[in-house]
C-alpha cells in the first residue's frame, strides 16, 4: 500500500495519481503474453473470420451524409475517383466500412488506430537524418481504438487490390495472409523489445530490401531510389512557372485553382495571416525560427487523395534563401475521424488538425518536422511539408508482381505504429504463432471484397440515376 509522507510543516501529502502510476509494479512481459493468450477464450481467433453487419445503411446515405461539411462543387470530383474501382471505392469509404465492423468482437487492446487503413497508404519518406523509412503515410481519421479495425481493413484491402490487379483467388488469399503473418510475428518482435529500443524502432530502406526476395529487391530500390528524388525543387519545376518575375503555381482547373477569397469569405491576406498566426504557434521554436526564414510566394486550393476530396486543401509555395530553396506546405482540413462514433474513450483534443498531427507523432517514428495545426474561421486544420522524399506504389493491373510480399511489409509496418501505442505483448499472445488469426482475417478479407464490390455497383447505379454526380475531369 502506497504510504503517506509527512513535510516539514507536519502535513501528509498524498501521492498524485501519475506519481502512484510511476511508481506501481507493471506486469511482466511473460504475464502480459499470457493475458492476452487467455483471451481467446473469450473472444476466439475464429471470431475475426465472420463478417455480419448490423442492420445495414445504405452505403450511398453514409457518403452522402459525409458530403454536407465538404465543398459541394469538388463532390463530382470524389465521386469520378471512387467510381474507377472497387479498390478506389474502399479508399474512400472508410466510414463505410468502420460502421460495418463496428460491432464485431474485439479483445479491447487500444491502439492508436490509423482509422483508414490500406495498401496505398503505406510509403517512403524523409526522417529528420534524411534516411529514408517505410511505414504508414495518411493519418487523417487517426484515433484511439481496437488493432483489429485497422488489420481487418488492410487485410481486406489486399483482397480488393488483388482482384484489381488481376490477382487470382489463390494469390488473393495469399496477401492476405502475407499481411497477418507479418503483424504477428513483428508484433512478437516488438512486444520483447525494451520501451526505449521499440520507440526508435523504425523500417529502414536497407530493412525493406533485406526482407523481400531477389525479385522483388530490383523494383523495391527503384521504388526508393524514385522516392529520394522526389523533393521540394521537384515539385518546384513540375508546378510553377515564372510570371512577371515571380515564381507562381501553375493552375490545372479544377484540380489546381487559385481563388481571391478563401471558403469563409476571408480574403487571402487575411486568411494567411491568421494560419500563419496559429500554425506558428503550434510549432516548437527551433521549427518555428526555421519556418520565419521562409517568405510566401503563392498560394492555390488543390484537390488531394480519394477520401479527402471535397475538404478544404491548399498548397503554399514559399522561398528560402535562393530559387534553388523552395518549400511547398500542404494545408489539409482536419474533420472529425470515422472512428470517433464508435469508440467509449474519446481523444482529447479540441481541435482535430491537433489529433491528426499527435497521432502521427505517436505512431510513425519519424514524422514531418514541419507538422503543425490550426484553426482559422471554425475550420481545423493541420499542415504538413507536401512533398519531402515521399514515395509509394502505384497499383496497376497487371502491373503489380510482388504484392504479395509489398502486403507483409504493409503487416509488418502496422505492427510497429499498434506496438508504439498500445501493449505490444497483450497483442502479440492473443494473436499466437499459429496461423489461425491468418486463416480468420483472410476470410474476413474475402468476405469484405464481396460487400466492397457490391457497394461499388450501388455507386455507379447511385450516378446512373442521377442521384449523385460525377465529374468527367478528376
Amino acid at each position: 500500500m502506497m504510504r503517506t509522507t509527512t513535510g516539514t510543516s507536519g502535513a501528509k501529502h498524498e501521492p498524485s495519481l501519475l506519481l502512484r502510476s510511476a511508481l506501481a509494479k507493471r506486469p511482466t512481459v511473460k504475464e502480459r503474453f499470457a493475458a492476452g493468450k487467455r483471451l481467446r477464450s473469450k473472444v476466439p481467433l475464429a471470431a475475426h473470420a465472420e463478417y455480419e453487419p448490423p442492420t445495414r445503411r445504405d452505403p450511398i446515405a453514409i457518403l452522402e451524409a459525409q458530403a454536407k461539411t465538404r465543398l459541394p462543387e469538388l463532390l463530382p470530383i470524389r465521386h469520378a475517383r471512387m467510381l474507377t474501382s472497387p479498390f478506389a471505392f474502399l479508399r474512400g469509404a472508410a466510414a463505410v466500412m468502420i460502421r460495418d465492423i463496428a460491432a464485431a468482437p474485439v479483445t479491447g487492446f487500444t491502439v492508436q488506430a490509423c482509422g483508414d487503413m490500406h495498401v496505398s497508404n503505406f510509403g517512403a519518406f524523409a526522417s529528420a537524418e534524411r534516411h529514408l523509412i517505410f511505414g504508414i503515410n495518411d493519418f487523417d481519421e487517426t484515433y484511439p481504438g481496437p488493432w483489429e479495425w485497422d488489420l481487418k481493413r488492410l487485410v481486406a484491402s489486399a483482397v480488393v487490390c488483388g482482384r484489381f490487379i488481376g490477382f487470382d483467388k489463390t494469390d488473393c488469399e495469399a496477401a492476405a495472409r502475407s499481411v497477418v503473418k507479418a503483424y504477428r510475428e513483428r508484433m512478437r518482435e516488438y512486444a520483447r523489445m525494451g520501451y526505449l529500443e521499440l520507440w526508435y524502432s523504425r523500417i529502414h530502406e536497407h530493412d525493406v530490401l533485406g526482407a523481400v526476395s531477389r525479385r522483388a529487391r530490383k523494383r523495391a530500390k527503384q521504388i526508393l531510389a524514385k522516392a529520394r528524388g522526389r523533393t521540394h525543387m521537384q515539385v518546384f519545376d513540375k508546378m510553377t512557372e515564372r510570371v512577371g518575375g515571380l515564381w507562381r503555381i501553375l493552375e490545372d482547373a479544377p484540380l489546381i485553382t487559385r481563388e481571391k477569397r478563401t471558403q469563409p469569405g476571408l480574403t487571402i491576406l487575411e486568411a494567411l495571416d491568421r494560419f500563419l498566426r496559429c500554425y506558428t504557434d503550434s510549432l516548437d521554436l527551433d521549427r518555428r525560427q526555421l519556418f520565419a526564414r521562409y517568405r510566401i510566394l503563392d498560394v492555390a486550393r488543390k484537390v488531394v487523395g480519394v477520401g479527402s476530396v471535397g475538404t478544404r486543401c491548399w498548397v503554399f509555395l514559399l522561398q528560402g534563401a535562393t530559387d534553388d530553396d523552395p518549400l511547398f506546405l500542404q494545408y489539409k482540413e482536419a474533420q472529425a475521424s470515422v472512428l470517433a462514433p464508435y469508440v467509449k474513450v474519446k481523444a482529447p483534443y479540441t481541435n482535430e488538425g491537433e489529433r491528426v498531427v499527435s497521432g502521427q507523432r505517436l505512431i510513425q517514428g519519424a514524422p514531418d518536422i514541419l507538422l503543425g495545426w490550426g484553426e482559422i474561421s471554425g475550420i481545423q486544420f493541420y499542415v504538413r511539408q507536401m512533398r519531402d522524399m515521399k514515395g509509394g506504389i502505384e497499383f496497376e493491373p497487371g502491373k503489380n508482381p510482388n504484392f504479395i510480399e509489398y502486403c507483409g511489409l504493409c503487416g509488418w509496418a502496422l505492427a510497429l505504429a499498434h506496438a508504439k501505442s498500445g501493449d505490444a505483448a497483450m497483442i502479440a499472445g492473443y494473436c499466437g504463432k499459429s496461423e489461425a488469426l491468418d486463416e480468420a482475417m483472410a476470410t474476413f478479407g474475402r468476405a469484405y471484397a464481396k460487400q466492397t464490390e457490391r457497394d461499388h455497383e450501388a455507386m455507379a447505379a447511385a450516378v446512373k440515376g442521377g442521384r449523385l454526380t460525377a465529374a468527367s475531369k478528376f
